[in-house]
C-alpha cells in the first residue's frame, strides 16, 4: 500500500536519504541502504468477506431503509460526513438479524455507494461457547482482511485495537469509508473493541441482546407479517427448485397455515421451505398438517445444518437459574401475554423482582415487551420450546403450585373487579381497584387471559367455575356473548361432574343470560326452565323469582307474549312476598317492553315511569338508563314525541357516563327514530349516523344495521332516493349477517322503494322478490303480499308484463287469504290492466 524511493545519494557527504511517499503505511517501516521493505499489497477492499445476500428476502423494506438512513453520512454535520457511528440490531434467535445486516451492507455498498472503502464482516459466534470469538481473535481477522500480514499484527487487545482503528481512520482520511459488520455479538464487551472511533467509519452490530451499552442507535427486529412470511416461503422454494415449483402459490390455505405456525420467524420459514425443497413431490398441505401438532413442531422445523431448537437452546443455556426458571414457567399462562404482576404470582416472587427477571429475558429477546409497559409475551415457537423445557423440570420448578397461584390471582382480581362493576348500591368495594373505571380497564386488558385461564383449567374446578361467574357482568357489558356461553357451558359440565349443585344453578343461570344476549332465545328459555327446577329443588325463592323474570324476558323475545306475561306476573308476586323492590322494578321494565309490542304504549308509559323512578331512587344508573331508553319507545308509541326525545337523550347521556357504548349506540338510534317521527330530519340524521359510527367502532353490527336503515328512511323522507340506496343496501347485508331476517325484510322494502323512485325498476323487482322470500320464511303473509305487489308494480314499468301479472296475482291471492279486501281489489285491478297491456303487445 506504499512505495519506496531510496538511495538518492548526496553529492558531497555521502549521506543516504530514504523517503517513503504515497499510500497508507501501518506499523514499523525500516529503511536502510540495502533494505527492501515489502509493505502490504494493494487489495480489493474487504467486501470479499461479506456473506452472499440471500435471494429470498422480503418484508424488511422499512428496516433496510431505516438502517441505510442511519448509515448515510449527514453532510450537515461537518465536512467529513459524520453519521451515527454504530447501529445495533437486536432480536430473537432466527429472526433474520444477520440477513438484514448483509442485505443492508450490500445495498449500501453497491446501490448507494456509501462505502467506497468496502465492508468488513466478522461473526463473533457469541452464543456458542465452543466457537465464540474473543475480541483479540476477531481483531486479528479484521486486520488480516484489511491486508495486514500476520507478523505486522501485534499481540494484546489494546495494541490490536489501536492499529485497527488507525487503519480505519486512514481509510476515512482518504475518503475510503468502510462499514464494519459485527455479527452475533454476545455482550457489549465482546463488540466494543471492534467499533470505529474516527467519526466517519460506520458499524452494524447484531445480537440477541439489546446492547444498550454501545452508545448505539438501537433497532429491534420483529417477526414478519403473514403476507411477507408467505412470500418468503414462495421465494425460497422457487430459488431452490426453480420458478416451476408453485406449491406455495397453488395452495394458499396450506401456505397461510405454514406461515402462521412458523409465527413469522424467518429461520423457521426457511427451514419449512427447505423441507419442501428436499421432497419435491410433497404437497404444501402435508407439511402444514405435520406442523399442527404443538408437541413436535419445534423438532420438525429442522434440517441437518440448522434447527429452530438449536437456535433457541443457545440462548436458553446462557440463562442463570432464576431467569431460566421463570422462562420455563411463563408458558403456563394460557393467554397471549401477561402482566408483571401475573408473572410474579407464577414465580412466587415480588413484583419488582419479577420485573427485573422479565427485563433481562427481554434484553435476551426470549421474551418480548407488550404494547404497553408492564406486559410481556413470547414468540409462539419460543413458547413451545420453553414449555418443553418446563416439563423436564416440572418438579424442580413447582409447576403445579405456580398454576394454582396464577389462577388464584386471576380469580381474586376478577371477583373484585366484578363487585366494582355491579350497580347494586351498598356493596362494600374491595381495595384491589381504586374505582370502577380501573376495574373495567383491568378486565379489558386481561380478558383473553381470563377466558383462556377458565377454559384451560378443567382440573381446577373452583377457579374455572368462579371465573365464569365473576365475568358475567363484564361479558354482558362488553357483549362478549360467545365467551360467556363457552365459559358457562364448561362450568356447568364441571359442576355436574363434581356434584356441585349450588354452582351448577349459578352457571346455568349465567348460561341462560348469555344465550339471551346472543339472541338464542329458545335455548335461553330452555335453560332458565332447567334453572327453575334447581331453584325449587333447593327452596331458593329469591333465585326462583329472578329466574322467572329472566324466563319472561326470553319468552317475550320469542314473541310468546301471553306466556311471558304469565311468568312475569308470577315473578312479580314472588318479589312482592320477599319484599324485593329491585326485582319488582325489573319485572315492570320487561312488562313495559311487552306492552309496547302489543300496542299498549300508554299502559307501558305508566309501568316504565314507575320503574325509572325506582332505579333513580336506589342509585342504579345503568338500570335507569336501560329503562329510560325503553320508556322513550313507549312515549313515542303514545305519540308523546317531545317526552320520548328527552327520555332517549337522557338515556344516551347515562350510558355514556356508565361506559356502556353498546347501550349508548342503541339509545342514539332510538333517539334518531323519535326525531324521524317529528320530521326533524337533520337532527335525526346526526343521531343515527352517530349510532352507526359508534356501532362500527365497537363491533355492534346489529345496531349499525338499524342505524343505517333509519338513515335510509330519512333520505327517503327527504326524497333523496339515490342517496338512500347505499345505506339501505349495507343495512340489508348487515341484517343478513346477524341473522335478523325480519329487519332485513323491512329494509328490503325500503330499498325497493328507493330503487323504484330512481327508475331502476329491474333492480327494484329483484329486491322485492328477495323481500317476498324472506317474508314467506318468516310466516309474514301480509308482508309477503306487499312485497309481491311492489314486484308487480316495478315489472309493469319495464315492461315485463307477463311476470308482472304473475306477481300481482300472487299478491292478490295472499291479500284474499289475509282478509285485506281493499288491497286485494287494488292489486286485481292492476293485474287486469297489465294483462290487457300484455295482450295488446302480443
Amino acid at each position: 500500500m506504499g512505495q519506496t524511493e531510496a538511495a538518492r545519494e548526496g553529492a558531497a557527504d555521502g549521506r543516504v536519504d530514504n523517503t517513503i511517499s504515497g499510500g497508507i503505511f501501518f506499523h514499523a517501516v525500516i529503511q536502510g541502504r540495502d533494505i527492501t521493505v515489502q509493505l502490504p499489497p494493494r487489495i480489493t477492499p474487504a467486501l470479499s468477506g461479506l456473506p452472499a445476500p440471500s435471494a429470498a428476502f422480503t418484508g424488511r423494506d422499512q428496516d433496510v431503509d431505516r438502517l441505510l438512513n442511519d448509515l448515510a453520512p449527514d453532510e450537515s454535520r461537518g465536512g467529513a460526513g459524520q453519521t451515527a457511528l454504530v447501529t445495533a440490531v437486536s432480536g430473537l434467535a432466527g429472526i433474520g438479524k444477520t440477513e438484514l445486516a448483509v442485505q443492508t451492507a450490500a445495498r449500501a455498498r453497491k446501490k448507494r455507494g456509501l462505502f467506497p472503502g468496502g465492508v468488513l464482516f466478522t461473526d463473533l459466534s457469541g452464543y456458542d461457547p465452543e466457537r465464540r470469538l474473543s475480541p483479540e481473535r476477531a481483531l486479528e481477522g479484521l486486520l488480516r482482511a484489511l491486508g495486514m500480514p500476520g507478523d505486522h499484527i501485534p499481540d494484546g487487545l489494546q495494541d490490536r485495537q489501536r492499529l485497527y482503528r488507525s487503519v480505519l481512520a486512514a481509510y476515512a482520511e482518504r475518503r475510503q469509508r468502510i462499514l464494519v459488520v459485527v455479527d452475533n455479538a454476545f455482550t457489549t464487551e465482546q463488540a466494543r473493541p471492534l467499533l470505529p472511533t474516527d467519526g466517519v467509519t460506520a458499524a452494524l452490530v447484531t445480537s440477541r441482546q439489546t446492547l444498550d451499552g454501545l452508545d448505539a442507535r438501537l433497532h429491534d427486529l420483529d417477526v414478519l407479517e403473514e403476507p411477507a412470511s408467505i412470500a418468503l416461503l414462495d421465494q425460497a422454494l422457487r430459488h431452490a427448485r426453480g420458478d416451476g415449483d408453485t406449491r406455495i402459490a397453488d395452495d394458499p390455505e396450506a401456505a397461510t397455515t405454514i406461515a402462521r405456525l412458523c409465527a413469522g420467524l424467518p429461520l423457521a420459514l426457511r427451514i419449512a421451505a427447505a423441507l419442501l425443497a428436499a421432497a419435491p413431490a410433497r404437497p404444501a398441505a402435508s407439511l402444514a398438517t405435520a406442523l399442527q401438532a404443538e408437541h413436535t413442531r419445534v423438532d420438525k422445523l429442522s434440517r441437518p445444518d440448522r434447527a429452530v431448537r438449536a437456535a433457541f437452546d443457545l440462548s436458553y443455556r446462557l440463562l442463570d437459574s432464576d431467569h431460566a426458571r421463570l422462562f420455563r414457567l411463563l408458558p403456563l399462562n394460557p393467554g397471549p401475554d401477561l402482566s408483571t404482576e401475573a408473572a410474579a404470582h407464577l414465580a412466587g416472587t415480588a413484583t419488582d423482582r419479577a420485573e427485573e427477571l422479565l427485563q433481562h429475558l427481554t434484553d435476551s429477546h426470549l421474551v418480548e415487551p407488550g404494547q404497553v409497559w408492564g406486559r410481556w409475551r413470547m414468540h409462539d415457537l419460543v413458547r413451545l420450546f420453553a414449555d418443553e423445557a418446563g416439563h423436564t423440570r416440572a418438579t424442580d420448578d413447582g409447576r403445579d403450585a405456580a398454576v394454582a397461584r396464577l389462577l388464584d390471582h386471576y380469580l381474586t382480581a376478577a371477583q373484585a373487579a366484578d363487585i366494582h362493576l355491579q350497580t347494586t348500591p351498598g356493596l362494600p368495594l374491595p381495595d384491589d381497584f381504586t374505582d370502577r373505571d380501573q376495574a373495567l380497564e383491568w378486565l379489558d386488558t386481561e380478558q383473553s387471559n381470563l377466558v383462556a385461564a377458565a377454559t384451560a383449567a378443567p382440573a381446577h374446578h373452583a377457579a374455572a367455575t368462579g371465573l365464569a361467574l365473576a365475568l358475567g357482568t363484564f361479558f354482558d357489558l362488553r357483549r362478549y356473548a360467545n365467551d360467556w356461553i363457552n365459559l358457562c357451558t364448561a362450568a356447568v359440565a364441571s359442576c355436574r361432574e363434581a356434584g356441585d349443585r349450588h354452582n351448577e344453578k349459578a352457571a346455568l343461570d349465567g348460561l341462560g343470560r348469555a344465550l339471551t344476549r346472543a339472541g338464542r332465545f329458545q335455548e335461553a328459555a330452555d335453560t332458565f326452565t332447567a334453572v327453575l327446577d334447581l331453584c325449587r329443588e333447593a327452596g331458593d325463592r329469591h333465585a326462583e323469582a329472578m329466574t322467572l323474570s329472566n324466563l319472561g324476558q326470553a319468552l317475550a323475545s320469542l314473541e310468546k307474549f301471553v306466556e311471558a306475561v304469565t311468568v312475569l306476573t308470577d315473578a312479580a308476586t314472588l318479589f312482592g312476598e320477599l319484599g324485593d323492590s329491585l326485582g319488582g322494578a325489573r319485572v315492570l321494565g320487561i312488562l313495559g317492553s311487552i306492552q309496547i309490542e302489543l300496542g299498549g304504549a300508554e299502559q307501558a308509559v305508566g309501568n316504565l315511569t314507575e320503574a325509572v323512578a325506582h332505579w333513580r331512587e336506589v342509585g342504579d344508573r345503568h338500570a335507569e338508563s336501560v329503562t329510560l331508553d325503553t320508556l322513550g319507545l313507549a312515549l313515542v308509541g303514545a305519540r308523546k314525541f317531545g317526552e320520548g326525545v328527552k327520555a332517549h337523550t337522557d338515556a344516551v347521556a347515562l350510558f355514556r357516563e356508565f361506559g356502556d357504548p353498546h347501550g349508548e349506540a342503541h339509545a342514539l338510534n332510538n333517539l334518531g327514530g323519535a326525531l324521524i317521527r317529528m320530521r326533524r330530519f337533520d337532527e335525526s340524521a346526526d343521531a343515527v349516523l352517530g349510532a352507526a359510527r359508534l356501532s362500527k367502532e365497537i363491533g355492534y353490527p346489529e345496531c349499525e344495521a338499524m342505524a343505517l336503515a333509519n338513515f335510509g328512511e330519512i333520505l327517503l323522507q327527504k326524497r333523496s332516493f339515490g342517496d338512500a340506496v347505499t345505506p339501505l343496501t349495507t343495512a340489508v347485508s348487515l341484517f343478513r349477517e346477524t341473522g335478523n331476517r325480519r329487519s332485513a325484510a323491512s329494509t328490503l322494502n325500503l330499498l325497493g322503494q328507493a330503487l323504484a323512485e330512481e327508475g331502476r325498476f329491474d333492480e327494484a323487482a329483484d329486491v322485492g322478490a328477495q323481500d317476498a322470500q324472506l317474508c314467506r320464511e318468516l310466516g309474514d303473509r301480509h308482508g309477503e303480499g306487499i312485497a309481491w305487489k311492489n314486484v308487480g308494480l316495478s315489472l309493469c314499468q319495464v315492461p315485463r308484463l307477463e311476470e308482472a301479472v304473475e306477481a300481482l296475482s300472487t299478491a292478490a291471492a295472499i291479500f284474499r287469504e289475509t282478509g285485506d279486501r281493499r288491497r286485494e281489489a287494488e292489486v286485481r285491478d292492476r293485474a287486469a290492466l297489465a294483462r290487457a297491456s300484455s295482450r295488446r303487445t302480443d
